[in-house]
């Protein structure tokens, strides 16, 4: 018997123990129950050592979490309570919250559908699908165990989120924690079992995954639009219907309306959407649970190659490699748009074309660059409203923002120092190419920069308009550095430098791959923080100081570019 196509783009499996595309047998042929009873008895000094693997990391993790999380958490929750203890931001985290809770959910059905494109929550090992899959089993008998166990730590950790939650309602006096907790609960559970259902019907049809790699842009604008509704309800500025509208249309809205019931918002028939959201998180599950062993043998096997080789990438540090290997499953072999721009007349402008055409043809790098930037931007108007060291944190991070646009910009040069053979197509020798890969990203981060900095210009902020354009070059710079700093140095974990607190050669590896992310917003926000600018009525003078911190940052970061390029076109012996 052979697998015929669906119209939802799954393969058909008549029989539950046939593979599609496999030969028929019967009823007679059946091996599931011996077959997985052996399996129980050889694995069992596997799962012996697997659950003492898991009892030392589990311990190490909570140690870690005693040592250092409850200096953090005694400190959040002290830093907690002042910001309650102001007039009106209790207020303000209430209007803010219908909002923000559509948003975390959208957020998780978003995340759930990307992941199932990749790896999915039914995630069997290799040779389990190399040998076992291949017998006279019943599929569902081992498909199903999985998504069990997908479905269980789904569950749990959406519980502790829950709780979690409850605590925060309860330190910011927005709610008692008996009802908080109880209100909380059935969204944190049925949210993660929706998503997890969500994931495996992308994971099983073809059509569907399509559609998820088709709609994600319009589901990020969407979320970015929840946002900013966020931030504007939390100004006194909102509007009834569409929230009411929000709060009704779907899950992420039922799960919402308990939880604003308990901090005392207007929920009104909140009853009704738990009914709802029970129910159907219980019917989804059920038809999840139905039809998970009817998963194509062949995308089983392509998502637990990516999920090896992510894993194995990752134990090895090479996070560029993962990142790679999770691109290429998501995209699933497209090829993208086939736009083109005129050839240039000058080979001095053929790294500047090529850069152009190749971001023409991937417009969710510029989406991306753009939408990094609107929340470096926001991050900025917050960081104008605060002083002293809260305003130096903020805007550390606003410009860390900015450096995760700039850096979505820079793909063309990752690829090519990756592998310097690429760029044997250039007239330019590599270190020249590597600065001149820096030349799009300035002109797009510019005009971004510029974009963004109008809103600031119009209520007075004019120095904006200058310096958030001057932040796209040290950025720019960074990344290609970071592109050209050339293999990853594992060798740095084993330096044994012991210190009263442990082996410091974890920090000194951490430090080298952040090198060009931290020498790019450290001394822009010291040159920028310190410099006064940021203060109403500061003088012209104060520009003086983050002007040549930028100018400076970027001839150093340059020089560093070139000077590594050149180490990667003659390898060290």
């Amino acid at each position: 018997m052979s697998g015929t196509a669906q119209r939802d783009g799954t393969e058909r499996t008549d029989k539950p123990g046939s593979e599609p595309g496999g030969a028929e047998w019967t009823d007679a042929d059946d091996r599931t129950p011996e077959t997985l009873r052996w399996l129980h008895v050889k694995r069992r000094a596997y799962r012996k050592q697997r659950n003492r693997d898991l009892a030392v990391t589990g311990y190490a993790v909570l140690l870690l979490a005693i040592g250092y999380g409850s200096t953090l958490g005694y400190r959040f929750v002290q830093r907690l309570g002042h910001l309650t203890a102001q007039d009106g931001t209790a207020e303000a985290v209430r209007r803010a919250m219908p909002a923000a809770l559509v948003l975390l959910a959208c957020g998780l059905a978003v995340l759930a559908a990307r992941d199932a494109l990749w790896r999915g929550p039914v995630l069997v090992p290799r040779h389990d699908l190399a040998w076992l899959l291949a017998q006279p089993v019943r599929r569902a008998k081992v498909l199903r165990p999985a998504f069990r166990l997908t479905v269980v730590l789904s569950a749990v950790g959406g519980a502790l989120c829950a709780v979690g939650g409850a605590v925060l309602l309860r330190l910011t006096g927005l709610a008692e924690l008996g009802p908080a907790l109880g209100l909380c609960l059935p969204a944190g559970v049925c949210l993660p079992l929706l998503a997890a259902a969500l994931a495996l019907h992308v994971e099983r049809s073809a059509a569907v995954a399509r559609r998820v790699r088709v709609l994600t842009p319009y589901a990020v604008l969407l979320l970015t639009l929840l946002a900013g509704q966020a931030a504007w309800a939390a100004t006194g500025r909102r509007s009834a219907l569409v929230e009411a509208a929000e709060l009704w249309s779907g899950p992420w809205g039922w799960a919402a309306l308990p939880v604003l019931h308990a901090t005392g918002g207007q929920a009104a028939g909140w009853p009704w959407a738990l009914v709802l959201l029970c129910s159907g998180t219980a019917a989804a599950v059920a038809h999840a649970f139905r039809t998970a062993g009817t998963i194509p043998t062949r995308r089983l096997r392509a998502r637990a190659a990516t999920a090896a080789t992510v894993a194995s990438v990752l134990w090895s540090a090479e996070l560029r490699a993962a990142k790679l290997a999770v691109g290429e499953a998501l995209a699933d072999g497209a090829t993208g748009t086939r736009r083109r721009l005129p050839m240039p007349r000058s080979r001095r402008l053929v790294v500047v074309w090529r850069d152009a055409v190749a971001l023409l043809r991937a417009p969710g790098r510029v989406v991306s660059a753009a939408l990094w930037t609107a929340a470096a931007a926001g991050t900025v108007g917050l960081a104008v409203a605060l002083e002293g060291k809260a305003r130096i944190v903020v805007l550390a991070f606003a410009l860390a923002l900015g450096w995760f646009a700039v850096s979505r910009l820079a793909e063309t040069a990752r690829l090519e120092a990756d592998d310097i053979r690429r760029s044997s197509w250039s007239p330019f020798r590599l270190a020249s190419l590597m600065v001149q890969h820096t030349i799009v990203p300035v002109l797009i981060g510019v005009v971004f920069a510029l974009l963004a900095a109008v809103p600031f210009a119009l209520h007075g902020g004019g120095w904006a308009l200058l310096l958030m354009p001057l932040c796209v070059p040290p950025f720019a710079a960074a990344a290609v550095l970071a592109a050209a700093r050339g293999p990853v140095r594992t060798d740095l974990l084993s330096l044994g430098l012991v210190t009263p607190a442990g082996d410091a050669s974890v920090f000194v590896f951490a430090f080298w791959y952040a090198a060009p992310f931290l020498t790019a917003v450290g001394p822009l926000t010291a040159g920028i923080g310190l410099s006064g600018v940021l203060d109403p009525g500061a003088q012209a003078a104060s520009l003086l100081r983050p002007v040549a911190t930028a100018v400076g940052l970027t001839s150093a970061l340059l020089f560093a570019t070139v000077r590594r390029a050149k180490k990667l076109h003659r390898p060290e012996s």
